[in-house]
């Protein structure tokens, strides 16, 4: 087991002034040594933590009224196969912990309006609702910390930039909430969210979209590993 080699008070308190000031000043400077060679850390913060918004659905709610399945581009209803309006995102990537770890069974949710500007929630309808979008899903990381969902490109509404919610939770470090704002959107600038994010969380919480093949199912990809400071 390591020893703390550094000088008892009552030790140095013992010596002369001479030898326990050079005893102390190499305790110190040995100190600071051995901090410099540790390898500098990944930033603890991970996503930063952000506010849910108001149009958090309720477990209850979305039990009662909602498919929260990974593909929010497709509801079934009625016996009926509804799609979504809007550009078909394939949103995925990793959960990774500080030291670049991936998390096994976390559990990821995501929420955003629909192309209208519209929450699925209870008290957050909005005048005009797609009834092919889920607004909702959630999903689980797996053994290499991998997730996927399908969603649509996020679009504005009123006083907000476009954004994804994301709400992570594993028995190892709790729960936490944050967004993901498109990479390069003009409307970040005015967010009052985004404003307050440092550089470091706005290179956390960017989404990079890239144009989906030609053919593909899907308009848009984009791949955003998931940070947390645990």
């Amino acid at each position: 087991m390591p020893t703390d080699r550094r000088p008892s008070p009552t030790r140095a308190a013992a010596l002369p002034a001479p030898q326990r000031r050079r005893l102390l000043l190499g305790a110190g400077a040995g100190a600071g040594a051995a901090l410099l060679a540790l390898p500098r850390p990944l930033r603890a913060a991970g996503l930063p933590p952000m506010t849910e918004g108001p149009f958090y659905p309720s477990v209850a709610w979305r039990a009662r009224a909602l498919d929260w399945d990974a593909d929010l581009t497709r509801v079934e209803r009625g016996g009926r196969v509804l799609q979504a309006q809007g550009e078909a995102l394939d949103l995925g990537g990793r959960i990774v912990d500080a030291r670049g770890r991936a998390v096994d069974g976390a559990a990821v949710e995501i929420w955003q309006c629909d192309v209208h500007g519209s929450y699925r929630h209870p008290d957050g309808a909005g005048e005009r609702i797609d009834e092919g979008f889920q607004g909702f899903g959630a999903t689980r990381s797996d053994a290499a910390g991998r997730y996927r969902f399908r969603t649509i490109r996020p679009v504005p509404y009123p006083g907000r930039t476009p954004h994804i919610h994301v709400r992570l939770r594993h028995p190892a470090w709790g729960e936490l909430t944050s967004q993901l704002f498109v990479d390069g959107e003009p409307a970040n600038a005015r967010d009052f969210l985004y404003r307050r994010l440092t550089p470091d969380d706005r290179r956390d919480t960017a989404l990079v979209l890239q144009p989906a093949e030609v053919g593909a199912p899907v308009a848009w990809r984009a791949s955003r590993d998931l940070h947390v400071g645990a």
